[in-house]
């Protein structure tokens, strides 16, 4: 099938409405306004050299990271506009501690929405990319007017029902999938349209990328070392050393990988005893680019299985990640396993 040129995202949605009998409207409704906020965010991070709104707040999230100035108005463009149209029963933020409650003025829906506002928003002021990373659950109770409890947001990864991401960079681009493939669009300034630039994207089942923070090596096991030296290690038969990439905005690295192919690895490390897992959250980050990886023919692993599979156990867990070309995080996950050794 020819590539569609100049589909806008809101026809791409509401084709897929049309393509599915039970749609009500109540998802295409949810989505449309995710990428309302998005436009703002992006209008926002495309002046921020321009005006006093980088830096940090002074105050430390959840994550015990600072704030920065960025992140606030992130989440806060996302909650205004996702709070009053009806489809959401509750959300979860990277930079909130306890699920957000939808305010008793608006109705309510059996959506739920987890996200982190700006991811790598610590680069801004350096002109990296950054972004914005969700991911949709349906509650599994369904009565709207019941109180909505932890364990109705504590779902697996699995059962998503989109997932995807924004990226500002040299341009604005929304990749995202529900279930039927992976589609990325870019926003034209001009016409303030998503516009479909890239069609069922497929990663490549082997990459020449390695992405990590190897200063971080020091802490790692014997396992997670090997598995990082298999990829630095030269052998002409698998395509080895392969090249090393390490941008520090996941949503960054995670893109470049998803075009190009490749493994992005975010290991349990000791660098903190109070975050043995390593720094990456389950919610918020790891199930939503685990879900588009899986939608586009990757894998995404904690080192001993699927991420999708995991059952959060905490709205902020923290989980080691390896995502990319699926041969390649199948290796690392050999390694972290114990299936593999040096050598």
């Amino acid at each position: 099938m020819a590539k569609q040129v100049g589909i806008t995202i809101t026809e791409h949605i509401l084709r897929q409405q049309r393509e599915n009998p039970r749609a009500t409207g109540a998802f295409t409704t949810l989505l449309n306004e995710l990428i309302v906020a998005a436009k703002v965010i992006s209008r926002e991070v495309n002046k921020a050299g321009l005006v006093d709104i980088l830096g940090g707040t002074g105050e430390v999230n959840v994550q015990e990271e600072q704030v920065q100035k960025l992140d606030v108005f992130a989440n806060r463009v996302i909650f205004e506009r996702m709070c009053h149209m009806g489809q959401l029963c509750c959300m979860g933020s990277e930079e909130v501690a306890d699920l957000i409650d939808i305010p008793s003025q608006y109705p309510k829906g059996n959506y739920i929405l987890v996200f982190d506002p700006l991811d790598g928003s610590s680069n801004i002021d350096v002109n990296v990319s950054i972004g914005t990373i969700f991911g949709i659950y349906k509650r599994e109770s369904k009565d709207a007017n019941e109180e909505v409890l932890l364990d109705d947001v504590l779902q697996p990864g699995s059962k998503q029902v989109a997932a995807g991401y924004f990226i500002y960079g040299s341009s604005t681009m929304m990749v995202y999938t529900t279930g039927d493939g992976v589609h990325g669009f870019t926003l034209y300034p001009s016409v303030g349209e998503f516009l479909l630039s890239h069609e069922n994207i497929r990663i490549p089942e082997r990459g020449k990328i390695y992405s990590v923070n190897e200063s971080y090596c020091g802490y790692w096991d014997e396992k997670t070392k090997a598995a990082i030296d298999y990829f630095k290690t030269k052998d002409k038969k698998t395509g080895r050393p392969y090249t090393a990439r390490y941008v520090g905005s996941l949503v960054a690295d995670f893109h470049r990988n998803l075009l190009k192919g490749g493994i992005f690895m975010y290991p349990a490390d000791l660098k903190d005893p109070k975050k043995p897992t390593g720094k990456l959250r389950l919610m918020v980050e790891a199930n939503p680019l685990a879900m588009v990886v899986k939608q586009a023919g990757g894998y995404a692993s904690d080192g001993h299985g699927p991420i999708l599979d995991v059952q959060p156990e905490e709205l902020h867990q923290r989980v080691p990640l390896f995502i990319g070309s699926r041969k390649d995080v199948e290796v690392a996950e050999a390694f972290i396993s114990g299936k593999m050794g040096p050598g």
